[in-house]
């Protein structure tokens, strides 16, 4: 990752069409997948087909708070923000779940897999499963720069306010094809031009954006205890942004009696999309399935389906 440096002017929200992903079916779960930060609801749209037409399950992902607007809205996202906008999306969720008396999953990718465990924890009684693809409570994968620990220090001072990380590759995925196409994309987007973000994502972080999922990620952590319902957790063992220290945190914390990690050997941290996406979206069907008792769950730690 690079970084880039600029003050864009206050910018103003605009109207989007795509506000996310809604697959109705009849009798399987209801799974809520939260995308990651600066992320979009496309990164987990192969596996949201998946789990409705291979598992019958409803899904529903949707668009967190700011994303998909202009670089510079996003960059004054309160992390506040993000957690009431997953909040609001599970509470749509539930009465969805309640209505067609079915089991209610949550999950996400990276940060959405950190909002999916606190709002396990604040519904624990709602919750009958909990899914975490690339979980993003350290980021100290290989791919991550060295100043990034002087990041904390950065939060003090003005410098967060016009401070910016480019993507660089990998861009998250070991698909070389992909990364291929990320980047031609990413080529063509400035900080004052993020046009393409609802559908693409975003190639620039912001530093005061980071800085505000410090407090977040920490209120994470204290209610690792409180999630009781069984959790999935996935992981590339050689993701680029998130060590595997961050799956293991969870599964060593969480209050559940029923967890499984799983090691991906053939990805980096966007599991979803990645060489392995097939691998991920079967491991959450049959996880899926196994809540709503159309799969039967080994002892031994795996479903078998």
């Amino acid at each position: 990752m690079a970084l880039e440096w600029a003050w864009i002017k206050r910018q103003k929200p605009v109207e989007l069409d795509n506000t996310g992903i809604a697959l109705s079916a009849s009798n399987g779960c209801m799974v809520l997948l939260l995308h990651g930060l600066t992320g979009t609801p496309t990164e987990l749209g192969f596996l949201a087909y998946h789990l409705k037409h291979r598992g019958g399950h409803s899904v529903r992902v949707p668009r967190l708070a700011n994303h998909g607007q202009p670089l510079g809205v996003l960059a004054r996202t309160k992390w506040q923000e993000l957690l009431s906008s997953a909040r609001d999306a599970f509470l749509d969720a539930r009465r969805e779940a309640r209505a067609r008396n079915v089991p209610l999953v949550v999950g996400g990718l990276s940060l959405g897999a950190v909002l999916a465990l606190m709002l396990a924890a604040e519904f624990a009684v709602d919750v009958s499963g909990v899914i975490c693809l690339s979980p993003t409570l350290f980021y100290d994968g290989w791919n991550v720069p060295w100043y990034r620990k002087l990041l904390p220090l950065v939060n003090y001072t003005p410098l967060k306010y016009f401070s910016y990380f480019r993507e660089s590759e990998p861009f998250g995925l070991r698909d070389e094809e992909l990364r291929r196409k990320i980047a031609g994309q990413y080529q063509k987007s400035s900080l004052r031009e993020s046009a393409d973000a609802a559908s693409l994502g975003y190639a620039h972080f912001p530093v005061r954006l980071f800085c505000e999922m410090r407090p977040l990620v920490a209120r994470c952590k204290r209610l690792l205890h409180m999630v009781t319902s069984p959790v999935l957790v996935l992981q590339a063992r050689h993701d680029d942004m998130t060590s595997p220290r961050n799956a293991q945190f969870i599964r060593d914390r969480v209050g559940s009696d029923r967890r499984e990690l799983v090691l991906l050997e053939r990805s980096y941290h966007l599991i979803s999309v990645d060489l392995e996406r097939s691998v991920v979206a079967e491991r959450i069907r049959a996880f899926c399935d196994s809540l709503n008792g159309s799969a039967e769950f080994d002892a031994t730690g795996g479903f078998r389906a």
